[in-house]
C-alpha cells in the first residue's frame, strides 16, 4: 500500500517539491528507494517477497535466547537490491532528504530528555554505514527479532518511540505541505498450535520428570490462550507493542491537529482585536506587532496543510500468523498496491492536484 501511495506520489505534480521523507519501519527503506527514484525495482523487490524472507519462525525452544524469529529481511535485500551502504553513499547526494528513526535500546544512560531513546538518521549527515544499518534496524520488529547494532548504538524497531514521524515534518523549517501514509494494523495473534503440537510430541515420553513438568508448563500455557490471557512472554511484548505504538502514533496526530488548530485560533483571534481597535491605525498596528512578536514554543510558527492517507489493508491483507505464514500472492500484492495507489489520487483529485 505504501509503494502505490509513492507511486501516485510520484506522477503527481508535487513530486518535484518533495525535499524531505521521514520513514520508520517499513517506510525506512521504502522511503530510500523513492529517493533515490527506484519504486520500479522496489515494486519488483516486493512482487518477489514471502514471509520465510523477511522473517523466519524459529523452533519454539529458541524462543528465549534469540526470539521468535531469524530477521532475514537484510539478507533478501542484499540478495535482490544490492548492498546498502553504497544505496546509503547514492542517498546522501540525492535532492531529496531521508530520514529513518529507530529505537535505542542501548545498555546506558539515555538521560531524561523527551526523546532519549530516539535515534533520527539523516541521509545528509549520517555515514552511509551506520545509515545502511539504520534503515535495517528501522524495521526489526522487536516482538520477533533481537535488536541489532547502528553506529554505536543497538537499535530496534523505530515503531516504539515514533511509529508515523509526523512531527518531524512539522519541525523542519521548510515544510509547506505534508503528504502522509498511515497503515492501520491488524496486529497477529501468536496463539498455542505450536505448544500444541509441541505437547504432543512431549507425551510420547510421559515417564520422563522434566518432560512430564514441561507438559503440564505447556498445557497450563494453553490454558491461558483460551481464556484470552497471554501465553507466554513473546505473546505478552506483542500486545504491548501493540499498546505502545498506536497511543504513540495517535498522540503524534493530536498534537499535530490540535497545534494547527491552536494557530488558526489565534490568527482568528488577532483579526478579531485588530477589528475591534477599527480606524485607530497606531493601535492596530501596535497589536500587530504584539502578535508578531509573542512565541508560543507548544504551537510552532505556522499551520501546516496535510494530505493525509490513512488506512488498513481491508478485505485483501497479506498479514498472517506468525508461526505458519501462508504465501504471498502477486495478485494480493497487486491489489493492496492499487489500494495505496487510488487512496492518494482520491485526496488528490479532493485537492484539485494534478
Amino acid at each position: 500500500m505504501e509503494l502505490g501511495f509513492l507511486q501516485r506520489l510520484r506522477e503527481s505534480s508535487l513530486w518535484p517539491r518533495v525535499g524531505w521523507i521521514y520513514g520508520t519501519s517499513a517506510g525506512a527503506l521504502a522511503g530510500t528507494m523513492a529517493a533515490l527514484e527506484r519504486l520500479d525495482e522496489l515494486e519488483d523487490f516486493m512482487l518477489k517477497l514471502q514471509p520465510e524472507e523477511t522473517f523466519r519462525p524459529h523452533s519454539l525452544w529458541r524462543l528465549p535466547l534469540l526470539g521468535s524469529h531469524d530477521y532475514r529481511l537484510p539478507q533478501t535485500v542484499a540478495e535482490r537490491i544490492g548492498d546498502l551502504v553504497p544505496l546509503a553513499a547514492e542517498l546522501a547526494d540525492a535532492p531529496i532528504e531521508v530520514t529513518v528513526i529507530a529505537t535505542d535500546v542501548s545498555d546506558d544512560e539515555h538521560g531524561g530528555g523527551q526523546h532519549a531513546y530516539e535515534l533520527a538518521y539523516s541521509s545528509r549527515t549520517t555515514p552511509p554505514e551506520t545509515m545502511a544499518q539504520a534503515i535495517l534496524a528501522s524495521a526489526a520488529i522487536s516482538a520477533l527479532v533481537l535488536p541489532r547494532r547502528v553506529g554505536d548504538r543497538i537499535a530496534t524497531d523505530g515503531a516504539w518511540v515514533r511509529n508515523f514521524p509526523l512531527g518531524l515534518a512539522y519541525a523542519q523549517p521548510g515544510v509547506e505541505l505534508i503528504v502522509s501514509f498511515r497503515y492501520l494494523p491488524k496486529y497477529p495473534r501468536i496463539g498455542t498450535e505450536g505448544l500444541q503440537r509441541l505437547r504432543r510430541r512431549l507425551e510420547r515420553l510421559p515417564k520422563l520428570p522434566p518432560v512430564r513438568a514441561l507438559i503440564e508448563e505447556l498445557s497450563a500455557a494453553e490454558s491461558r490462550g483460551e481464556r484470552g490471557e497471554p501465553t507466554h512472554w513473546p505473546d505478552m511484548i506483542v500486545r504491548l507493542m501493540r499498546v505502545a505504538i498506536q497511543q504513540n502514533t495517535v498522540l503524534e496526530e493530536r498534537v499535530a491537529r490540535d497545534k494547527d488548530e491552536a494557530l488558526r485560533a489565534l490568527e482568528a483571534l488577532r483579526r478579531d482585536v485588530v477589528a475591534v481597535v477599527g480606524r485607530n491605525k497606531r493601535l492596530a498596528r501596535r497589536i500587530e506587532e504584539q502578535f508578531d512578536a509573542a512565541r508560543f514554543p507548544f504551537l510552532g510558527d505556522r499551520a501546516i496543510p496535510r494530505i493525509a492517507v490513512q488506512s488498513s489493508a481491508g478485505e485483501v491483507s497479506l498479514e498472517t500468523g506468525l508461526r505458519n505464514p501462508q504465501p504471498w500472492t502477486e495478485d494480493a500484492k497487486r491489489s493492496l498496491i492499487r489500494r495505496g495507489y487510488d487512496l492518494l489520487d482520491e485526496l488528490l483529485v479532493e485537492e484539485a492536484v494534478a
